[in-house]
């Protein structure tokens, strides 16, 4: 195997046994992505100084002996890629928009500090929606990303641009951010494995915010080992954000992978809702046949209901670009990014201007779209037909899951109605781009976690496309779901 095809938990283990260097395996990834990343464009930045962290902790190994260099953490040396909406002091931050193409972050988020306390290399920033504003990596400002199972496929979205990278072995594992299923959807569409945390068990201070009741960061990775491993660095309280969890009020630095025999007596519930006409029938067979090889492993079957899940979608899409309104309004060309007033193209001649033609040049449509649906939902009129009702609904939805998760360990369903869809297809039509979430918006809304993971093939066109199965959990039990997870990946 090549060393840009290694996992996580490889990797560190080769590392440790003096098999390769840091710089060595900081190459590989670095070659492959200049032969490949100008045919995927996972990448919107690539790392100059990548290799010189590289050589640092190559060095650093060289004066520890056997002993230290065993207790080392699992990530020291493992090179990642991340979104570029999660900042990173010194380097570039544009969120996939032109609002923010020459912004440069000021300070780490929390999740990058804690990344580099335990020495993980990051190769660059990857290719997202425009502020996360997207199911295909289409709306980014700069390129579209691409599927490596077939180039003429989108790779999902928003965390496109990472998905494709781990799938195209280009980092090792990468971190997206997750509003409504953008790690999971393009984890299933490129077939690795992603993981959307309970809401605020993992700081989103750092992360450009979209809808900050809903935005979440997470790991993708090859395995759901890797993802476990990287989930376990990043999570934690932290002071910078008042929506994370306090480690006195829960102790999720003891957590562990929960993992059961062979699937004995877990308790799997099947939604009703989530087997209807909208889901492709091929799809719905892979998902039908891994159900099947959980029941023979001893699995206990359940169908279940989400009673309020056909209004997940429309719920979400009103909360969502309510607080992205709210959200997007700092992109004024004052204070940061873009401005007309210090453009020669626009040539804003009043405060107006600068205002108006800040936000026209910098925002893309789906964005604009959003501010404007968001607007109109918040306005005096409208606020308690629509967002007041809109949360009532959210509150019954997480009741479903409440209810639901009572009586069962899991949650089972496909991540997405189909495989991954060619360009253009629905870039033209933004009520079949939303559909792509369908299954994957209730979780963001309840704040469960939940994870997919590669379940099956479908074939399109003569080409092998992955299909993804997602599972969520109770809140906070993120040990029990990925130690679920692991057991049905290799049943």
């Amino acid at each position: 195997m090549k060393l840009n095809e290694l996992t996580i938990k490889d990797a560190s283990g080769g590392l440790r046994q003096k098999k390769f260097s840091v710089s060595e395996l900081v190459s590989n990834f670095l070659q492959a992505i200049k032969e490949k990343n100008s045919e995927l464009h996972a990448y919107l930045e690539v790392f100059d100084d990548a290799l010189d962290e590289a050589k640092k902790a190559d060095e650093m190994l060289g004066v520890v002996n056997h002993e230290e260099r065993m207790k080392l953490p699992p990530l020291f040396g493992i090179p990642l890629a991340i979104k570029d909406n999660i900042l990173i002091e010194g380097k570039k931050c544009t969120a996939g928009s032109k609002i923010l193409e020459n912004y440069i972050a000021s300070y780490d988020a929390t999740v990058i500090r804690k990344l580099k306390k335990q020495g993980a290399i990051f190769l660059g920033k990857t290719n997202l929606d425009e502020f996360a504003m997207g199911s295909s990596t289409e709306n980014s400002a700069y390129v579209s990303t691409k599927n490596p199972y077939d180039l003429s496929r989108v790779p999902g979205g928003s965390s496109g641009g990472s998905a494709s990278a781990v799938a195209g072995n280009l980092c090792i594992a990468a971190l997206g951010s997750d509003t409504g299923g953008s790690i999971r959807q393009p984890a299933s569409f490129c077939g690795i494995v992603g993981l959307k945390p309970t809401y605020g068990i993992v700081s989103r201070h750092g992360l450009i915010a979209m809808a900050s009741s809903l935005d979440q960061i997470g790991p993708m990775a090859k395995s759901v080992e890797d993802a476990a491993i990287l989930f376990d660095a990043i999570k934690g309280g932290d002071e910078f954000d008042s929506t994370a969890v306090k480690k006195e009020s829960l102790e999720i630095g003891n957590w562990k992978l929960e993992i059961p025999e062979r699937l004995k007596g877990v308790r799997i519930g099947i939604p009703k809702e989530y087997f209807g006409a909208g889901l492709d029938a091929d799809v719905k067979k892979v998902i039908e046949a891994v159900i099947g090889k959980m029941e023979s492993s001893g699995a206990i079957i359940k169908e279940i209901s989400l009673p309020h899940s056909e209004y997940a979608l429309p719920t979400y899409y009103i909360v969502v670009p309510s607080e992205i309104s709210a959200n997007l309004a700092r992109f004024d060309g004052i204070r940061y990014g873009l401005s007309a007033a210090t453009s020669y193209q626009l040539s804003a001649t009043s405060l107006y201007e600068v205002y108006a033609k800040s936000r026209a040049y910098g925002f893309g449509a789906e964005v604009k779209r959003r501010i404007m649906l968001g607007t109109y939902t918040l306005s005096a009129g409208y606020y308690d037909a629509y967002y007041v009702k809109a949360q009532k609904v959210r509150r019954l939805i997480r009741q479903d899951f409440e209810h639901a998760l009572n009586a069962t360990d899991v949650i089972l369903g496909p991540t997405a109605p189909t495989p991954a869809f060619c360009f253009g297809e629905k870039a033209d039509n933004p009520l079949q781009m939303y559909l792509a979430d369908i299954y994957t918006v209730a979780a963001n809304l309840a704040g469960v976690p939940a994870i997919s993971i590669p379940a099956g093939f479908v074939e399109r066109e003569g080409k092998k496309l992955p299909v993804g199965l997602q599972l969520a959990g109770k809140w906070f039990e993120e040990g029990k779901l990925l130690g679920i997870a692991k057991a049905a990946e290799i049943i």
